[in-house]
């Protein structure tokens, strides 16, 4: 993020000092992290390099050992992931947690059906969820269709959609076009573009450079635990960013 609009803008997320290791394994060593408003953030590093604890303890999943979190300016102290989300923090993995034998409304409103005194109200939910799929401009056939009949692409926009459903101000991407398609990934990282017009901030974890250049703004790379670089996407090269990855320091 640049220094003008960093300087004028809060934080949605800070994260301060986290540390946090496992046994004698350390995981992450006194990391920050900050998270703007629209901003899409890649974050980026090797199988061991801490990305997904540290997008744990930002989501409650994971315990700190030392550092801060702050949510909008806020102290925040998760103790569950049913915590983050009432603060607005969404993470989605990459089993995409859908129940295949159920259709798409019923997926983008699992757990939570809305209800009409003692029956659910179907109308409702599926009327919902058909407005969700289209703010996103998901290709999807009928909200009545069922998910385990849908390609990865487009279970994965439906997995986007239920946490969108919960109106968050953070979604946390894990590994989102691992397994997908070219075309899917292109449809992905549209509805990527879509949820940063309406405002949400998002982090995405990827190996795949490519991506996170197409979609993003800032992007940060973590080694054996630590922050060892960020860079802005348009001030910098997907070679500059794998030489971080790879070795730790600037490419000379």
């Amino acid at each position: 993020m640049p220094e003008e609009m960093s300087s004028l803008e809060q934080p949605i997320i800070e994260m301060r000092g986290i540390s946090k290791a496992f046994g004698p394994v350390r995981a992450l060593a006194d990391v920050d992290l900050r998270l703007f408003p629209g901003e899409v953030l890649g974050l980026v590093g090797d199988n061991s390099a801490g990305k997904s604890t540290l997008m744990k303890i930002l989501t409650g999943a994971y315990h700190r050992d030392a550092g801060e979190i702050l949510v909008a300016g806020k102290t925040v102290n998760f103790k569950s992931p049913h915590e983050s989300r009432d603060a607005g923090i969404e993470m989605i993995y990459q089993d995409f947690a859908l129940c295949g034998n159920m259709d798409v409304g019923q997926n983008v409103f699992l757990g939570r059906w809305p209800r009409k005194g003692p029956f659910v109200d179907r109308k409702t939910m599926y009327s919902e969820a058909d407005n969700v799929l289209k703010r996103l401009k998901v290709d999807v056939n009928s909200v009545h269709q069922r998910v385990e009949s849908l390609s990865g692409g487009r279970q994965q926009s439906v997995a986007i959609a239920r946490a969108i459903s919960f109106e968050p101000r953070v979604v946390v991407l894990d590994e989102p076009t691992a397994n997908l398609s070219v075309v899917a990934t292109e449809r992905l990282l549209e509805t990527m573009l879509e949820l940063k017009k309406h405002g949400v901030a998002q982090i995405i974890i990827s190996h795949r450079l490519q991506d996170i250049f197409a979609v993003g703004d800032r992007v940060m790379v973590l080694k054996r635990g630590e922050n060892v670089g960020e860079r802005e996407i348009k001030r910098t090269t997907e070679h500059e960013v794998l030489a971080l990855i790879v070795s730790g320091k600037p490419e000379k």
